[in-house]
């Protein structure tokens, strides 16, 4: 049985989420709260539920407070729920950093009908949140906080970049459930000069744009983007898809460009990590390295294998490091990988290739 509580200042809201999960016979809500604080004190009676639906802008305290201290204490798999989630909303990137595991955009009327048109999506997300590893980093900053990089800095880091020769290797990797905060790890270990990465991570339109942008505020070595089509890839350069459009890789001259494409959702998904994988496959081959990061379901496990057959490294994140071991584990069962690795040495893979 998976235990959920709920804490949103909108007893409305409160009440249509009861609703929805009176159907899911393997959901059971312990409690509910307006207010973090409040629930607290509902915590003494219930303990800690297995997943939390949460609201941000609340009494009292606020989610991303709430988040923060709970994840300190044990981090819980948390659906936020609210209408900051807007396009491009930094507290959406920040709760997700901290450990949220999936948003969802609160409309601040027809509620009622809301609720009722998603009953089934949220109880699937629920039972997908039980299911993820939660995990919490100690001194995470939210995006409001300084820059690591100034403007001059990262104006300088494009013109060293752009002046190498064309890297001969292109890293690409499919992240879904957990992967803002698995890519953030990763990342930052980057050096100088590394070679040019595209990204898929599944998020909706709008939130890419922040996702690149809160990227490029923390990482050190690295220019990050939300893609652009006919972006080159050139060294430093990490480009994430955008949140409503595929990404492909394309030969041009003796460089490598982005070329995004609007056509209907490949494994549900758009942008589809198959088809980011797809396109390595086919125009990038033996030059290729590929990711396969934390997530749900089994978007890119195919197309890693394709890449492999081309002649690529391929790897999948370890389960221990996963949130959701699902898309790296289908691309194990399908024998698409060189090998499962952790963290650490998915960012030494990638400051190795040349």
């Amino acid at each position: 049985m998976i235990k959920l509580f709920i804490i949103d200042d909108s007893a409305l809201v409160r009440n249509e989420l009861k609703k929805i999960f009176t159907v899911a016979h393997d959901i059971e809500i312990i409690g509910s709260a307006a207010n973090p604080v409040d629930a607290f004190d509902v915590f003494k009676r219930t303990g800690l539920p297995d997943v939390f639906i949460l609201d941000i802008e609340m009494p009292k305290m606020d989610g991303l407070t709430f988040l923060e201290m709970i994840a300190k204490q044990k981090p819980i798999p948390t659906i936020i729920c609210s209408t900051l989630v807007t396009r491009g909303s930094s507290s959406a990137i920040d709760a997700l950093r901290m450990g949220a595991v999936d948003i969802v955009l609160k409309p601040t009327s027809d509620i009622k009908l809301f609720f009722g048109q998603r009953s089934v999506e949220f109880i699937s997300k629920v039972r997908i949140a039980s299911l993820s590893r939660a995990t919490f980093i100690p001194n995470i900053r939210r995006i409001s906080d300084s820059k690591v990089l100034t403007m001059e800095q990262v104006s300088s880091s494009i013109k060293v970049a752009s002046s190498l020769p064309p890297s001969k290797k292109i890293i690409a990797m499919g992240s879904s459930t957990g992967g803002v905060q698995v890519l953030e790890e990763i990342l930052v270990q980057l050096e100088v000069n590394h070679p040019p990465i595209v990204i898929v991570q599944h998020m909706p339109a709008g939130f890419t744009t922040s996702f690149a942008n809160r990227l490029n505020e923390i990482l050190p070595s690295s220019n990050v983007k939300e893609a652009q089509d006919g972006d080159s890839l050139i060294h430093g350069r990490i480009l994430i898809a955008p949140g409503d459009m595929h990404m492909e890789v394309q030969k041009s001259g003796f460089q490598y460009k982005v070329v995004l494409k609007n056509y209907p959702k490949v494994n549900s998904h758009k942008p589809s990590v198959n088809v980011l994988f797809r396109s390595m496959s086919r125009n990038v081959g033996l030059f290729g390295i590929g990711f396969l990061l934390t997530g749900m379901g089994d978007d890119g496990a195919t197309e890693l294998l394709a890449m492999k057959n081309a002649g690529a490294a391929t790897y999948a994140q370890d389960e221990k490091s996963s949130i959701v071991y699902g898309m790296p584990q289908k691309a194990v069962n399908l024998g698409a990988v060189k090998a499962s690795v952790g963290l650490a040495e998915i960012a030494k893979i990638i400051n190795a290739a040349h």
